[in-house]
């Protein structure tokens, strides 16, 4: 992410960059429901309709609690190198339409809307540990709170203008920290605390809906471009679009890379392999993209993809339940793209800095273990919390019986497909269903 500074007038603005962003924003916004397809397709057919609402409702939530105080706190003015605040931000009382993004020559309401984005999608990651068990208004609040809590902090550790993380010199051009391990961590931290599905481990739990993973998968992919890209905040010297290309070529290498270690271990290509290799590929590059050539990229890419692979069975050996492998896929994935720029970093991209493989030895490497562990402690802790005390207070989980059933029944009155019309035929056609012919009925020759 291009550094965070304050506003400055003697910039102009550029009409091409700002339309650029955007478009970001917006291929950024149409993650949120292609994650809700991703996800949706992966759970069972009873639990469909709450997975797509626990993506949809963060649009909602984040957006105004964004607008009222967490861009002031992710972006404002430097308070301790934890948290901003500037109160022209808060509830955009203070920004006029012409004000620019300190030297950037974007205005602030881009790149406030472009943040927003990111901000909307990082909790919805998160539903997809959490599937088949939690209530709505539970997940509605935690939500809220986590954004509070967790996200606009360390958006500010990571993005943010005095920030310790960016102070220090972490490298995380799009979220690898801020938005995959916060989010992996999160995630780990709550199934931790309201515990394993009803049949974990017993009951088949297999995808309803595959082509509905896909579909998510390519929105994500899609999306994703705007993610990356646009985190550069302009297209002024190259390196968002050295970013945009890495971005497609280590999605491509990890989803090789994912579907060649299923036919050695399980001996099938899958399409959800796919779809899941995919989404490692895209989570590695995200930190690491602005930092490493093409060829890294692919390295980066396959790496992931290998090792997303192996953690996503981790549940199964240690008895946690990721419902969706938000864990194996969004945590590993991050910490991977991350360190591996201790590595890969080339020196030729959004800095100078060199990893290992290029002459620069482990500095770059301490710095990203730096930032990785520490988003990674503070967003598990700080979730097991919330999710402790949301469980004892207004109760995280649904019912036993609710959960068997069928929880989009239970918290929406609704079911995902219905099948009602299909049995006679007449919801597909205005002609009458043919009478049945008697088994004892001779064949006549024409």
């Amino acid at each position: 992410m291009a550094p965070a500074i304050t506003i400055a007038a003697e910039t102009e603005l550029s009409a091409a960059n700002t339309g650029f962003m955007l478009i970001c924003s917006a291929l950024v916004l149409i993650m949120t429901p292609g994650l809700a397809f991703f996800y949706g397709g992966m759970v069972r057919v009873k639990s469909t309709l709450n997975m797509l609402m626990m993506s949809f409702i963060s649009m909602g939530i984040v957006t105004i609690l964004w607008v009222l105080y967490g861009f002031s706190l992710a972006f404002g003015t430097d308070k301790g190198s934890i948290i901003g605040w500037t109160s022209d931000f808060a509830g955009l009382s203070g920004v006029e339409t012409g004000d620019l993004w300190g030297t950037y020559n974007i205005p602030v309401l881009a790149f406030l809307v472009f943040q927003l984005m990111f901000a909307i999608i990082t909790p919805a990651l998160i539903s997809g540990a959490l599937a088949d068990r939690v209530k709505f208004t539970a997940w509605a609040l935690f939500v809220a709170l986590w954004a509070t809590i967790v996200y606009f902090p360390v958006a500010h550790w990571v993005w943010g203008e005095g920030g310790w993380a960016f102070d220090l010199g972490v490298i995380d051009f799009a979220g690898g920290t801020a938005v995959h391990i916060n989010a992996g961590a999160a995630a780990l931290g709550v199934i931790l605390v309201i515990g394993k599905r009803v049949g974990f481990k017993k009951d088949p739990m297999r995808p309803h809906s595959l082509p509905l993973v896909m579909l998510g998968a390519g929105l994500l992919w899609f999306g994703w471009f705007g993610f990356n890209a646009g985190s550069w905040l302009g297209n002024d010297d190259g390196v968002g679009s050295l970013m945009f290309v890495n971005t497609q070529i280590a999605t491509a290498s990890a989803m090789l890379a994912w579907l060649i270690y299923e036919k050695i271990r399980h001996g099938a290509f899958t399409t959800l392999g796919a779809a899941s290799g995919a989404v490692a590929g895209l989570v590695a590059i995200t930190p690491s993209g602005g930092a490493v050539s093409p060829i890294g990229a692919i390295a980066v890419g396959a790496i992931a993809g290998v090792l997303c692979a192996m953690a996503v069975g981790l549940k199964y050996k240690f008895g946690y339940d990721d419902s969706l492998d938000v864990v194996g896929v969004h945590l590993v994935g991050g910490v991977v793209g991350s360190l591996l720029i201790g590595f890969f970093a080339s020196g030729k991209g959004q800095s100078e800095v060199e990893g290992l493989f290029y002459g620069g030895g482990m500095e770059q490497m301490w710095k990203q273990l730096a930032g990785v562990g520490a988003v990674l402690a503070y967003s598990l802790v700080a979730s097991a919390i919330l999710a402790f005390l949301i469980d004892k207070t207004i109760g995280m989980r649904v019912s036993e019986d609710d959960e068997v059933a069928g929880i989009d029944q239970a918290e929406h009155a609704e079911t995902a497909y219905d099948f009602s019309g299909a049995g006679g035929g007449s919801a597909f056609s205005s002609a009458p269903p043919a009478p049945a012919q008697d088994a004892s009925a001779k064949k006549v020759d024409a």
